[in-house]
């Protein structure tokens, strides 16, 4: 836990010459910082309380991190104590700071970057393959005075977890396989895949369910090396390869895996849900499309089967056997996500899919809206041309912290 300082409160009482009283006032000199997990996975709340405070007295609580690049990004909340001089971040909302309302992970969502319009910034503290984890340095300040000091560990991997990188020509398949500790319970493999982005995504999502005991595979499909340079004429079958690679792995259930896509990433999901159902156990859908688009950029065809282009027509769902959990936001800038997800629960719906399907709408984040919680995102796509993907900083982190355990029940279900 640390050293622990207690407070030491003073108050001097001055008589004054005609019998009138007044109060010097002090600032506390030290305060406590306890924290419930000092060390935890960086999808998990940790519950924080500054004690040791003067009643009522004006306390700035801080975080502190340095993202891969070493630029060093903060978030601060201004508190009042309350009557026994203890702010708990849980319960208490800040008069002032990067966000609003009682939230207990609101200094680690809201961090900003030392320079540049938060919105355009995604905290990227290196890799998990790279760097297991990250720190968090938290601080009590009061009236300019560093009172209290506290270090937490942010993990992406929990202990036992193993990592290979996979590559064209050994695997057939570019991407990062992360498989839980040896001996754990078989569960379903997730293959995960992003958008028009491309390259290799989707590692701290693979990490962290690798934590979770799922074996995850984070996949490249286009603007990798050895891959195609634009998501153009790319084929179901690569897919199918690297779902079946990962069933095979030890701890993965034989029965089948879930896909679990992103935006341009969840037509394919979708897609390899209806023509490969005794593959496909399930599909997670974040911010979806319903209908097949053409390539990106525009000129051709986005997917292929056999070697036909897949038509782009509404995404057929009459062969799809596993449950579909769809999730969108209401005020996504980049396409109608949270139509189209309602669109596809209607589709299943129609075509008497018995297997359990949801949306989930979250009305004010936008494209931003998943996955896993606590990690300062912006609301524009990063890179050399930003666009914006609609919704809030505050409503995107809502939206995440509600969803990802739904995800994790959908896949322990």
């Amino acid at each position: 836990m640390g050293v622990r300082h207690w407070l030491v409160g003073l108050t001097a009482v001055v008589v004054m010459s005609g019998g009138t009283a007044a109060c010097s006032v002090r600032h506390s000199t030290h305060a406590t910082i306890d924290v419930d997990a000092a060390v935890a996975l960086a999808d998990q709340p940790v519950h924080v309380r500054v004690s040791g405070l003067r009643a009522r007295e004006a306390v700035t609580v801080a975080s502190l991190a340095a993202d891969a690049q070493g630029r060093r990004w903060r978030g601060e909340a201004t508190f009042a104590a309350d009557g026994d001089g203890v702010v708990d971040l849980d319960r208490s909302a800040p008069v002032s700071g990067s966000y609003g309302g009682a939230d207990g992970m609101g200094l680690f969502w809201s961090m900003r970057p030392p320079t540049g319009d938060p919105d355009e910034a995604w905290f990227s503290p290196g890799y998990p393959e790279a760097a297991g984890a990250f720190e968090v340095r938290l601080t009590v300040t009061v009236a300019g005075r560093e009172i209290a000091a506290r270090t937490l560990t942010r993990q992406w991997t929990a202990a036992g977890v193993t990592h290979r990188s996979l590559t064209l020509g050994v695997d057939g398949v570019a991407g990062v396989l992360f498989l839980p500790s040896p001996g754990a319970v078989r569960r379903p493999g997730v293959l995960l895949f992003g958008g028009s982005e491309g390259g290799v995504g989707r590692k701290y999502d693979a990490a962290l369910l690798a934590s979770h005991g799922y074996p995850a595979l984070a996949l490249g499909y286009f603007g990798a090396a050895g891959l195609p340079e634009t998501l153009r004429d790319i084929p179901l079958e690569y897919f199918v390869t690297a779902a079946r690679l990962l069933r095979a792995q030890p701890g993965a259930d034989p029965g089948g895996v879930v896909v679990n896509g992103y935006s341009r990433g969840s037509e394919a999901a979708l897609l390899l849900a209806e023509s490969y159902p005794d593959l496909v156990r399930g599909a997670i859908l974040y911010a979806p499309n319903d209908t097949v688009w053409s390539s990106f950029p525009a000129g051709g065809n986005a997917w292929t089967i056999g070697g036909v282009p897949v038509p782009r027509t509404a995404i057929p769902v009459t062969h799809v056997a596993g449950p579909v959990l769809a999730i969108a936001g209401g005020k996504d800038r980049l396409w109608q996500s949270a139509a189209q997800a309602q669109r596809i629960m209607q589709h299943l719906d129609d075509a008497h899919v018995t297997a359990a399907h949801q949306a989930l709408v979250y009305p004010d984040a936008g494209h931003g809206v998943g996955s896993f919680p606590y990690l300062a995102a912006g609301t524009s796509s990063p890179g050399t041309v930003a666009r914006r993907l609609g919704g809030t900083r505050d409503a995107d982190a809502a939206a995440r912290s509600d969803g990802w355990p739904k995800v994790l029940a959908f896949l322990a279900a």
